[in-house]
């Protein structure tokens, strides 16, 4: 009799397997966060409790038994800072239930579905952490799952994070709030960054003041709305196409920029004491704050001269360079 066919060693063969099986799973893990972390990616589960406080909930109900992809599985209940985006395990402890799991793969053993709850497009796991793991360690493209669907507006899908999650749900308030979308369809405001969409908020109701000092009587909000969009958001929009801004800032959008640069315009103001252009903003801004590395050191070069300190009236130049009052100032 052979050594593979003795049941012992056998056994004692799939058991080192699945262990050689973890570590290297480990291993994929440490070097994907590392890379992650590199590269400035999103490496983390989703918690599911979190995302669940933070939508918009309309309840819930229960689909039964599916067959669901596995690379739409994206977060956990429980178990998110075990796993990584990847479901690669992220500590050592891990590894019982996990080579557990694995040997029953090795032993073509029939496991039970895992349950989740479905979000969008993605899926978290409620119960069935390690054996997600195991089935994307080995290539699995679908598992069977009991399956239980959240009901909401925002969409969630297989890149989303915390940060998509909140500017979604923010994007969606602004449009319940505004109505941009029945009053300008072919409009669509995109943020890259969670927060921006309650400034929008307040540039409106500011507009809407104005509005109603000026003509005497109470504005509408969808009027005051339209007409920040086509008097203030849009001529400043225009601007940024013009000067070709944005590819200066690689990753951000016009409304981006639009909120950036309508405060460094305030800012100039304030600091210059005279009214300063939306090209001349627009330009400074870009002069100031680009990401190219040829224009940090020519702006760097440019101070150390003190070329800014002996600028002329008509320059748009302060003597400081603007402070970054603002958290989501692209520095």
């Amino acid at each position: 009799m052979s050594e593979e066919n003795i049941p012992g060693s056998r056994s004692a063969n799939i058991s080192s397997t699945a262990r050689s099986d973890f570590e290297q799973a480990l291993r994929k893990g440490f070097w994907r966060s590392f890379f992650s972390w590199f590269n400035g990616k999103e490496n983390r589960l989703l918690p599911f409790d979190e995302v669940r406080r933070l939508l918009p909930y309309q309840g819930q109900h229960y689909l039964g038994m599916r067959t669901i992809p596995v690379q739409q599985i994206v977060g956990s209940v429980g178990r998110y800072q075990d796993f990584d985006r990847a479901f690669l395990p992220r500590r050592s402890g891990l590894a019982p239930r996990w080579v557990s799991i694995d040997m029953a793969h090795l032993q073509d053993v029939i496991l039970p579905p895992i349950e989740v709850y479905k979000i969008g497009d993605v899926y978290f796991v409620k119960d069935g952490n390690h054996r997600v793991s195991v089935a994307r360690e080995r290539g699995q493209n679908e598992i069977d799952a009991y399956v239980i669907e959240i009901d909401t507006p925002v969409e969630i899908d297989a890149n989303t994070n915390i940060d998509d999650l909140i500017r979604k749900i923010e994007q969606s308030e602004f449009e319940k709030h505004t109505r941009l979308s029945n009053l300008r369809p072919d409009v669509k405001i995109d943020l890259s960054l969670p927060g921006g969409y309650t400034k929008l908020i307040e540039h409106i109701e500011t507009h809407r003041w104005f509005m109603g000092e000026k003509q005497n009587r109470e504005i509408p909000l969808e009027e005051a709305t339209a007409s920040w969009f086509d008097e203030v958001y849009m001529p400043l929009v225009r601007v940024i196409r013009d000067q070709g801004t944005m590819k200066e800032f690689p990753g951000r959008t016009e409304a981006d920029l639009y909120l950036w640069i309508i405060e460094h315009l305030w800012y100039l103001r304030e600091e210059l004491h005279r009214d300063v252009s939306l090209e001349d903003a627009a330009q400074h801004f870009t002069d100031t704050f680009a990401s190219s590395p040829l224009k940090y050191i020519s702006s760097l070069f440019k101070q150390i001269s003190g070329s800014y300190t002996d600028a002329s009236d008509s320059a748009i130049t302060p003597t400081n360079q603007p402070p970054n009052t603002d958290p989501e100032s692209p520095e």
